[in-house]
């Protein structure tokens, strides 16, 4: 059965845990789609670069701005997911911030050290929490033997924590996430391929290193609503209304991988203005 529309319930369930999982979300043939194109995708492996946690084992990351015709595109601007997260974010246009794919290889995929989005996007100038969440797509198994996302239950409603540099990343405050562990249930998010997660830029998360011998992929795409104006941000794709395309686009066009052209960011700019 495929998705269609998100509950009051499972509205509930966000606004008071800070993130919510819909299994399905997307079907078999459009996770094969996206994961075969993925892994031959030329302009996203030249676009690539390595975030080193503190053990120095590395996290590939392919980070771009504006959502296009791509296949990558399609799925960000699809009825299913914009309808998601306007329903979940409310009254306001829903725009595409960035999008990046997560590339967790066997035995190297580093660790993340536990943030908020928002620890980043704070420095940004975003200054409305509510109005941005992130969706995590699996693309590939996610469980804790190859280093699936952790969240604290509810730790959007803590605030924004500090954020200080531990090796290539940056991480929260850390007194401040142990108190949060004292205090919250850790839930090790679990996914299967086409499963979706919904969360909260509040909300603490981290993940731990591969040391499977499975790669774990995720399409994570960061949107915002039109008025949360950043002062600090150039890119304009988070103030830009999405142009919604039917969800049958994703399957019913031909397959197609990022530009040379996409507005990719780098890695001297991921370090610099903090964007994850």
């Amino acid at each position: 059965m495929s998705f269609t529309s998100l509950s009051p319930v499972q509205k509930n369930q966000y606004e008071q845990d800070g993130y919510i999982i819909i299994p399905s979300f997307l079907n078999q043939d459009e996770v094969d789609l996206l994961y075969g194109l993925a892994t031959g995708d030329n302009a996203l492996r030249n676009h690539a670069f390595d975030l080193n946690d503190q053990t120095g084992k590395r996290t590939k990351l392919t980070l771009w701005f504006t959502p296009g015709d791509d296949t990558y595109g399609l799925l960000t601007r699809s009825e299913r997911m914009v309808k998601s997260v306007q329903t979940l974010l409310g009254e306001g246009e829903v725009c595409h911030f960035h999008s990046k794919l997560m590339q967790k290889e066997p035995k190297v995929g580093g660790a993340w050290e536990w943030h908020q989005d928002y620890g980043y996007w704070y420095k940004n100038g975003f200054l409305y929490p509510d109005a941005m969440l992130s969706v995590m797509i699996a693309l590939t198994q996610a469980n804790q033997e190859n280093g699936c996302l952790q969240v604290l239950k509810g730790s959007h409603k803590m605030g924004r924590f500090e954020h200080l540099f531990a090796g290539e990343q940056q991480g929260a405050d850390l007194p401040f996430v142990e108190e949060a562990l004292n205090r919250l249930e850790k839930v090790y998010v679990e996914l299967n391929p086409g499963d979706a997660l919904f969360f909260h830029s509040n909300i603490l998360h981290m993940s731990e290193a591969n040391l499977s011998d499975r790669p774990r992929w995720s399409l994570i795409s960061a949107y915002n609503l039109s008025y949360n104006v950043p002062f600090r941000e150039k890119n304009t794709s988070c103030i830009t209304p999405v142009k919604v395309v039917p969800d049958a686009s994703i399957l019913e066009s031909d397959a197609t991988g990022l530009s040379e052209q996409t507005d990719f960011l780098k890695k001297e700019q991921e370090i610099t203005l903090n964007v994850k």
